[in-house]
């Protein structure tokens, strides 16, 4: 083919895209190809595209897409753990005087991919997933305030995790890290499409979760049931209202910073290049003004996770209830202030440092205070150690001590010994595994039942949780003596055999969660298998104490046929105290939205928009955008949205479950 013709139509993907060179990822492609045929292979034997299509891709219902995001989050765990077992594996092959068998090119993406998708894809979905699933639940709420945008959102999220999965065998990813600091990220330094992938990947991603954001706090401001006050809130919808703030602050200065970098890299401006004016420091500030708000954003709902866990398995009403909300608060609003932590060593003078020093200082109280309540909570309280139960107690002695590290570094002449160490990373991964996936667990194994009608099984929820913590202990610890001794983060080859035990010992450690993973995809296929046998009939297997425990598992599409009326924070165990009897007539038509694939349909548009201004495919680019406008627009004149569910209908769902609550009973 003429090379000019060839360039107009494939832009600069040619077959030297595919890593024929790396058996590493032509291995890996197999397996997930076979992988693949076999799941779809499954699907088309069963007969159940209809039933995905019609239950599940297009459902503009809260609870299906809290799941799907769920299982997002959980596909992308899987790839995400793979990237750190294969460099926990290179580490300690290449720390007793050899090479490993990673080399460096592939080394570099691997740590970058690790990090973009353990915090977007992993971390995210499963937030944003236990959100949508319990949040309109517990507010009484019958779903989301924009529930197309709620099904957008969610495909948008997937568009980006696609982008950043099709790096794996068409081209490669940024070997930047998982910031992409300038000048590295700019072209001159990185010219191939790997930094291009981040870039449209976050940015696809980053609007979905910037308008999950807005439909969370007009759900939780505008749909609450009569009665239910800001102070009478549950604590995880609190969390919930405080992150989706904090998501709505932050991810457009991600989208800015994102989009001046592209500006460089596209159209050779030079906002963070050392050229005509240009600043690297600028996007250092601009990305750490997301950033830190972001981790905050992923601990807050487990910490919500956490207030609802105590309390139910301790069997009382949260302690400092008041106190909780407030720390909460002051957490959100310090985020803000604290982000130069991340670069103290980059030369912003002393009183700068000392500043957000003492802020990041001050921003540990308010966490502290959380724990103190936990523990009065659990103080001579009758303490049920179900599963999610040890998840908390787990997070609890874990996330101290990564908050004690985390103060370490405030202060800023530590910070000068220890940034860039294996120490922040040792520190990082505590209170990002030891707070915000430990409660994504705690929160999977509490919700599950209500979700799906049946409990998680208790045995492998158990091995799970020993393999994750012991396996957390053996792969971190090590890494902070590691950083003491002075060894940096991102090393592919270390030259220092004395240190090898060390890399041994953090291996095994990885090893050791890698069977938790295992015992948490055992517990899912078990639990299915068991499902009779395992099977909540009540709709409130935990004696709970929130609203979402007064309907049956799973809800109806319409959550509740009357919508509660809320006289106490703990709504549902204040109704059970004063002989709440269920309605059981009286029914009227109930108004819900209807299902559409165009959210799924505008996401498919935004990944090819994607893939073409990646690999610089002009035509397909313009096509693509101008395709998900069309759709966009022609959504707009579908005036059939929506239905009523007839009052006859309501009356037998409820006269169902009214006839398997007295069988129970």
């Amino acid at each position: 083919m003429n090379p000019t013709l060839q360039k107009e139509i494939f832009g600069r993907l040619t077959l030297d895209a595919i890593p024929y060179h790396e058996p590493i990822l032509i291995v890996t492609f197999i397996g997930v190809a076979v992988a693949g045929l076999v799941v779809l292979g499954a699907i088309t034997y069963l007969r159940a595209w209809g039933y995905l299509w019609k239950e599940w891709f297009t459902s503009v219902d809260h609870k299906k897409i809290g799941v799907m995001y769920l299982v997002l989050a959980t596909i992308m765990l899987l790839r995400g753990f793979a990237d750190a077992l294969m460099m926990r594996m290179q580490q300690a092959l290449a720390s007793d005087g050899g090479q490993g068998y990673l080399p460096a090119h592939h080394y570099d993406q691997i740590f970058t991919a690790h990090g973009v998708i353990m915090i977007f894809f992993v971390a995210m979905p499963f937030v944003t997933g236990l959100i949508n699933l319990v949040m309109p639940l517990q507010i009484g709420a019958r779903d989301v305030s924009f529930p197309f945008l709620n099904s957008f959102s969610f495909w948008m999220t997937v568009a980006g995790a696609v982008l950043t999965m099709i790096s794996l065998f068409v081209g490669e990813y940024a070997r930047t890290g998982w910031l992409a600091y300038p000048p590295l990220s700019e072209a001159a330094y990185s010219a191939d499409a790997g930094v291009d992938y981040y870039i449209w990947g976050l940015q696809i991603a980053g609007i979905g979760t910037l308008l999950s954001g807005i439909n969370m706090i007009c759900t939780i401001v505008k749909l609450r049931a009569p009665g239910m006050t800001l102070m009478r809130m549950p604590v995880f919808t609190w969390t919930a209202l405080c992150t989706n703030i904090l998501i709505v602050a932050a991810f457009p200065v991600l989208t800015a910073v994102l989009a001046l970098l592209s500006l460089d890299r596209y159209l050779g401006f030079n906002f963070f290049s050392n050229d005509f004016g240009g600043n690297p420091m600028m996007y250092v500030n601009l990305i750490w003004i997301w950033g830190h708000p972001e981790v905050y954003i992923l601990i807050l709902p487990a910490f919500g996770v956490f207030s609802e866990v105590t309390a139910t398995f301790s069997g009382k009403r949260l302690f400092g209830y008041t106190s909780m909300v407030y720390a909460t608060l002051v957490i959100t609003i310090l985020s803000y202030l604290v982000w130069l932590h991340h670069f103290f060593t980059m030369g912003s003078g002393s009183s700068v440092n000392s500043f957000f020093g003492i802020t990041t200082m001050i921003i540990s109280i308010p966490t502290g205070a959380k724990m103190f309540n936990w523990l009065f909570t659990m103080y001579r309280g009758r303490i049920r150690f179900e599963v999610p139960m040890m998840w908390t107690i787990a997070f609890m002695l874990t996330f101290v001590l990564g908050g004690m590290t985390g103060v370490m570094l405030a202060v800023p002449p530590a910070d000068f010994v220890l940034h860039n160490s294996l120490f922040l990373i040792a520190h990082f991964h505590n209170v990002i595994i030891g707070g915000v996936l430990f409660g994504m667990f705690a929160g999977v194994n509490y919700w599950f039942p209500k979700a799906f009608g049946f409990k998680l099984d208790p045995f492998w929820g158990k091995m799970s949780f020993w393999f994750w913590v012991s396996g957390f202990y053996f792969a971190f610890m090590p890494l902070y003596v590691l950083g003491f001794m002075g060894v940096t983060r991102r090393l592919r080859v270390i030259d220092d055999p004395s240190l090898h035990i060390w890399f041994l010992i953090a291996a095994f450690g990885a090893v050791l969660v890698l069977i938790g993973i295992a015992s948490f995809l055992i517990q899912i296929a078990v639990s299915f298998k068991n499902r009779e046998a395992l099977a909540d009939t009540t709709g409130d297997p935990w004696n709970g104490r929130t609203l979402e425990w007064s309907t049956s598992s799973p809800p109806p599409a319409y959550n509740f046929a009357f919508t509660p009326v809320v006289h106490d924070i703990d709504a549902w165990w204040d109704m059970k105290q004063h002989g709440y009897v269920r309605p059981l007539e009286g029914f009227k038509p109930i108004h819900m939205p209807k299902n559409t694939a165009a959210g799924l349909i505008l996401a498919a548009f935004a990944t090819i928009f994607g893939f073409a201004m990646i690999w610089h495919i002009w035509w397909l680019a313009i096509g693509s955008f101008a395709a998900a406008i069309a759709t966009g627009i022609a959504h707009t004149f579908n005036y059939h949205r929506d239905f009523y569910i007839p009052a006859a209908e309501i009356a037998d769902t409820e006269s169902e479950r009214t006839q398997v609550l007295s069988a129970k009973a």
